[in-house]
């Protein structure tokens, strides 16, 4: 049975994305922050899975705690074929880069580009050894063009750099059968994260090109495409989805 390592797999698009690992049949280690509440609802709502699944608690912006979500996923399931780094620290408040105070950025910086580092270090030796692996990170619209992103300084230097590193791994890793690939949500919002794409047809959004609002369905689907065994050729990729919206710098001058 594959396995599937899950940051911020409980709550938005990951827990979407973590539903259809779970369809898919395979088990799931889900890392949360720190809403139990939210993980008992959902050991509820999945209880089919139970014997799939398995809760974490840890920050992504602590080493200590990353070591122990891999630790965890290979004590009970033996194996990590997929790593999802859905979890990333932002701020919404719109702030130009001498706004912002070292602590916020480096949360930034940390929760975005050093994490990745190190789930990276740790899970990459288990993916050789299994001659199987795959590394889904997430950015930006353009994010592989380094787009200045007014507001968002942090945010955008740290996907920027995520593009780069999951490039790389994509070209040092192949030979061991493991792709890395990146995906970028466009402006998904509220409860759309957690929709499904049946859903968002019935809410008619003019904002969009195509007519609807993006879901976390979305994004699923390409994450579970990128992960299938046949889908090896596919590597060092940068994939949005966003309707066909523009999403960086959109209305700001």
């Amino acid at each position: 049975m594959r396995h599937a390592v899950i940051t911020a797999g409980s709550k938005g698009l990951g827990k979407k994305v973590t539903e259809q690992f779970l369809e898919m049949g395979c088990s799931v280690t889900i890392n949360y922050r720190s809403d139990v509440t939210r993980v008992s609802q959902l050991m509820t709502e999945w209880e089919p899975y139970q014997e799939k699944l398995q809760f974490v608690q840890g920050d992504v912006t602590k080493k200590e705690d990353i070591a122990n979500i891999i630790e965890q996923a290979m004590k009970r399931f033996g194996r990590i074929d997929y790593l999802v780094n859905n979890a990333g620290p932002y701020i919404f408040e719109r702030k130009k880069l001498v706004d912002y105070d070292e602590k916020e950025w480096y949360e930034i910086i940390n929760g975005n580009l050093n994490a990745v580092f190190h789930f990276l270090k740790l899970t990459i030796p288990i993916m050789r050894k299994q001659k199987f692996g795959r590394i889904i990170t997430y950015g930006f619209q353009d994010a592989e063009h380094t787009p200045g992103w007014i507001y968002r300084s942090a945010f955008a230097a740290a996907k920027a750099g995520l593009v780069s590193l999951t490039k790389t791994i994509a070209f040092e890793e192949a030979e061991y059968g493991i792709t890395a690939n990146m995906v970028c949500p466009g402006d998904i919002i509220g409860e759309m994260k957690e929709a499904d794409i049946e859903t968002a047809r019935l809410i008619k959004d003019n904002h969009t090109p195509v007519g609807r609002s993006g879901t976390g369905e979305d994004i699923g689907r390409i994450i579970c495409f990128l992960c299938e065994d046949n889908s090896d050729f596919i590597t060092g990729s940068v994939i949005s989805a966003s309707g066909g919206i523009q999403v960086v710098n959109r209305g700001l001058k």
